[in-house]
């Protein structure tokens, strides 16, 4: 598995009105307007399948669960098939269970299930090359999630790397919050945060990274959906990291996110790659 080929078959899941209820407890920035998040989610579809990808939706519904929208966290897929990953935020811990259907009639086949006390959000980890998986050990993802997917993925190198604490418990980091895959060569980042053994790996492999400004971390500018090798997918407010983007010679396509990214969740959060070249 890789997560910068060309995308070719992707999983999301629709929103639900009857489950934005819960946008408090999970604490979104304000309250979801349900026909606009509609209308925002069939835009983004729409924009996977002009740039080449068979859009695959999960349907089954996750009962007052507005985050369900976020179809990254719950499951990890390795060439092998798919990991069901235990969501380490408690209203969330449904969603993979509600993914499986939609998987399994994909042909993705179940090769693990991730049960108590592990815990492990996607968000967490990405595919820095085909057999190596980066993960982000902090509060949603514990030592015991990362273990189960050892087991479960016995031959990838999956390498752990310690997140920041930031704002605590409350208002958590993924490791996909701070850093989003490119290329084979190429990464965007919020350098400042960056776990130092982390920018010692993409120093010593090769790695170019496209820095982004302070002002872009907390509206998501790390958050970006490589597409194709150097073609992403980024939230359109993010002007300053998509011209260093482009002046590091990748193509961006933007997506609005008003009413999709108000659960701090962006173009990686709503997607899960299935099928990549």
């Amino acid at each position: 598995m890789n997560s910068t080929g060309t995308l070719r078959r992707v999983l999301l899941r629709p929103p639900r009105a009857e489950e934005l209820s819960s946008w408090r407890e999970l604490h979104w920035r304000s309250e979801p307007d349900a026909a606009a998040l509609a209308e925002e989610h069939a835009a983004l579809c729409g924009l996977l399948r002009d740039a080449g990808a068979e859009v695959v939706l999960a349907d089954r519904p996750v009962p007052g669960d507005a985050d369900a929208i976020y179809a990254y966290d719950p499951v990890l897929v390795a060439d092998e098939g798919a990991v069901l990953l235990r969501v380490g935020k408690p209203p969330r811990v449904n969603e993979a269970e509600a993914l499986e259907p939609a998987l399994v009639e994909a042909g993705v086949p179940i090769v693990g299930r991730m049960q108590s006390p592990a815990t492990a959000d996607g968000g967490d980890m990405f595919w820095l090359h085909d057999r190596t998986l980066l993960v982000g050990r902090g509060y949603r993802t514990n030592d015991a999630g990362i273990e189960t997917i050892r087991r479960a993925l016995p031959h990838a190198d999956v390498l752990a790397f310690d997140l920041p604490h930031q704002r605590g418990r409350g208002e958590v980091l993924h490791l996909m919050s701070l850093v989003s895959p490119l290329a084979d060569d190429l990464v965007v980042a919020y350098l400042p945060l960056l776990p130092v053994r982390l920018v010692e790996l993409f120093e010593e492999r090769g790695f170019e990274i496209v820095e982004v400004p302070d002002d872009e971390l907390d509206s998501m500018g790390p958050n970006v959906l490589a597409l194709a090798p150097r073609v992403a997918l980024a939230l359109e407010r993010n002007v300053e990291t998509r011209k260093r983007l482009e002046s590091a010679g990748v193509e961006v396509l933007t997506y609005e996110g008003a009413e999709l990214s108000k659960g701090d969740g962006g173009p990686t959060c709503l997607t899960r790659p299935l099928l990549r070249d």
